[in-house]
């Protein structure tokens, strides 16, 4: 038989394993790749480029994963958190390259949204590091949350408030925290400030990080999916600063997503 005959390229074997390894995996680092596959770090970041370079894998800026891209394997095994993580990432490049401080995204949970990529990597500011990837932050208590919070119909926005409601909370608290949610939604945009009195998973961090942030809402036909935001030591520089030099950059990065989210559902 002809096909006994043939050698197979060892070349061409290697890229595949290395392609079935991230597809089977989901998401895996070049030291993992080198420990499972026993195969030189060198040759493996050769493999990654080319595999990249056609459209079949791609490095999440927050951890330097390998995840295998959304059109190179069958969507009913990608989530959309995934999708939108791989369309952002290269936006999200684009602006750790204008703003001098850290981004996450996030996407809404139940109770919470939860980080699905940042660009905190690029930046040395320890004291800024966001993350990691699956971090689940707050609705209310941070700009990344309120800025999805605010940007949702008044249905959706409802339900999550209702979930969110501690046992005991008073009226005035929620409606203080729908007066917080209507100024962001005109502004197109939210922050921290002001600190709401109810209590959750990142009430008292909030209160004691040293942080400040501001977040849009990343839209796709006029809906919100993620959140995008930045963030700044408090210390190092004012709101009114960060917001009159950056804010337009970050709406900017946030359009960009929405659009390349839009172009890939069409």
């Amino acid at each position: 038989m002809l096909e006994q005959k043939v050698k197979s390229v060892r070349a061409l074997e290697r890229g595949l394993d290395v392609l079935l390894e991230i597809q089977s995996r989901r998401a895996v680092s070049l030291h993992e790749l080198h420990q499972s596959l026993k195969l030189p770090k060198a040759t493996l970041l050769r493999m990654l480029v080319t595999l990249a370079g056609k459209g079949l894998v791609w490095q999440r800026l927050a951890d330097g994963a390998y995840l295998p891209h959304v059109e190179a394997v069958s969507l009913s095994r990608l989530d959309t958190a995934e999708r939108i993580a791989e369309i952002a990432s290269p936006h999200m490049d684009t602006l750790s390259s204008m703003v001098a401080w850290p981004s996450v995204l996030a996407v809404p949970r139940l109770d919470h949204v939860e980080i699905i990529e940042t660009n905190s990597p690029k930046f040395r500011l320890d004291a800024a590091t966001l993350g990691p990837v699956g971090v689940k932050l707050s609705y209310i208590h941070t700009a990344t949350g309120r800025a999805y919070l605010a940007a949702c119909n008044p249905d959706e926005r409802n339900s999550i408030i209702a979930r969110l409601r501690p046992r005991g909370a008073s009226d005035e608290s929620e409606k203080l925290l729908r007066v917080i949610l209507d100024e962001a939604a005109a502004k197109r945009f939210s922050v921290r400030e002001p600190l709401h009195p109810w209590q959750d998973r990142s009430r008292q961090m909030i209160m004691r990080d040293g942080r400040r942030s501001m977040g849009v809402a990343v839209r796709v036909g006029g809906q919100p999916v993620a959140s995008i935001n930045i963030t700044w030591m408090a210390k190092h520089v004012t709101n009114e600063d960060v917001i009159t030099r950056h804010l337009g950059a970050l709406q900017a990065s946030a359009r960009a997503i929405g659009a390349s989210l839009e172009k890939l559902a069409n």
